[in-house]
């Protein structure tokens, strides 16, 4: 059977509750003040924990930074190099084509450029003060520099032994055959070989690791050295030039030759190293020619 239409009563409320209101638990004012200064005290000491418990989080950050820095002065130093390029080869067809009213204004503007740029000025100050021996100013233009432009601290020559075989080596620009407009620029070197040892040696093969501006590295691997795999005898030489292009205005290049003793059959082979050198257009302080 099922109700339906009715209700049943309200129970009255006892003597005890009649008439009145129910109260809620509160806390002292005091005591609450107090909890809440303690969650608050608590909530800070957690956020310094944090804040020291994550060291990493400033080191990453800081790295960031440096390497932000490090972008943008590479960008500006690759427009600065580009104007360079440009004016120097615009002064060489100036001169070519006997347009000397041209070629001198090309020759102030590059006079000034040179006289302006902070990569030529530090390196200008830091020989200066090698050569007045104030030297805690020249460690402060190097650092400079590791800073502005860290590959210009690399000469444009270079020069290392190995078992007696001496690899010298020098770069140079060639604006005659770069188009700056098109980023490209084109280097050449020259290398000298002599074996100092007493043991006749033959060259053959090359290996070459070419590093332009952007970080970009490539290897290049060879048989012998402009078409020849020259045997080189104690206490003589061997010469010869080759070239490089690059899509940025400055790089650097390092690498090795096999060679191998010719006085003994069966000689294993050995690598002889080609020290790290630079190649730029805005050259280094360095006159000495091969």
């Amino acid at each position: 059977m099922q109700w339906t239409g009715l209700k049943s009563p309200a129970p009255a409320p006892t003597a005890a509750w009649a008439g009145r209101r129910p109260r809620t638990a509160r806390w002292p004012r005091g005591r609450l003040a107090a909890a809440r200064r303690a969650v608050v005290a608590s909530a800070a000491a957690s956020d310094a924990n944090s804040s020291s418990n994550t060291p990493g989080r400033d080191e990453e950050r800081d790295e960031a930074a440096r390497k932000e820095k490090e972008e943008k002065a590479a960008a500006s130093l690759l427009m600065r190099s580009q104007k360079y390029a440009m004016l120097k080869q615009q002064l060489a067809v100036a001169a070519q084509f006997e347009d000397y009213k041209e070629a001198a204004r090309l020759r102030d503007s590059l006079r000034s450029f040179e006289e302006e740029e902070p990569v030529l000025r530090l390196r200008r100050s830091m020989k200066k003060a090698i050569e007045e021996e104030r030297f805690e100013d020249a460690a402060k233009y190097r650092d400079e520099l590791k800073i502005l432009a860290p590959h210009c601290l690399l000469k444009c020559s270079s020069d290392a032994t190995t078992l007696g075989i001496r690899v010298q080596v020098r770069s140079v620009y060639i604006e005659s055959r770069s188009q700056p407009l098109k980023g490209q620029f084109f280097f050449a070197y020259r290398i000298r070989i002599t074996n100092n040892s007493q043991r006749p040696v033959q060259l053959l093969r090359r290996h070459w690791i070419v590093t332009d501006g952007n970080g970009r590295t490539e290897n290049i691997w060879g048989v012998g050295v402009v078409g020849e795999q020259p045997v080189i005898f104690p206490k003589t030489g061997f010469e010869y030039s080759s070239a490089c292009p690059l899509n940025t205005p400055n790089g650097r290049m390092e690498g090795d030759f096999e060679m191998k003793h010719i006085d003994k059959a069966g000689s294993s082979t050995f690598n002889v190293a080609i020290a790290p050198f630079s190649l730029s257009i805005l050259g280094d302080d360095n006159d000495v020619l091969l």
